[in-house]
């Protein structure tokens, strides 16, 4: 049985910064692409991040050269650095691992930025 669990969110102010971490069991993160995404209300999940199995990433452009994503094999976790974060940041953060084909995404941790 796969689970995630995201932690980390919380209220921030413009400029501030966050980690979120995801916390996997019933899979090994190491061996699998892990992506992060966010969504907002009324609207579909976008892609922020993904870091794959060799440990290569990729970032949505309106957060690149802001978030890191990174990876924990010992402790079979995946977190994303958020710098910088601005208002539009606000959004419903969800870690995602795709294992045979099949798509598991956490609960979701919320992140507010605001003044």
């Amino acid at each position: 049985q796969v689970q995630l669990v995201e932690s980390g969110g919380a209220l921030v102010q413009p400029g501030g910064s966050l980690r979120l971490s995801c916390a996997a069991s019933g899979v090994q993160l190491s061996r699998n692409t892990i992506s992060w995404y966010r969504q907002t209300p009324g609207k579909e999940r976008s892609f922020v991040a993904i870091i794959t199995a060799g440990g290569s990433t990729n970032y949505a452009d309106s957060v690149k050269g802001r978030f890191s994503i990174s990876r924990d094999n010992a402790k079979n976790t995946v977190s994303l650095q958020m710098n910088t974060l601005k208002p539009e940041d606000t959004a419903v953060y969800y870690c995602m691992v795709r294992k045979y084909g099949v798509d598991y995404w956490g609960q979701g941790t919320q992140v507010t930025v605001s003044s």
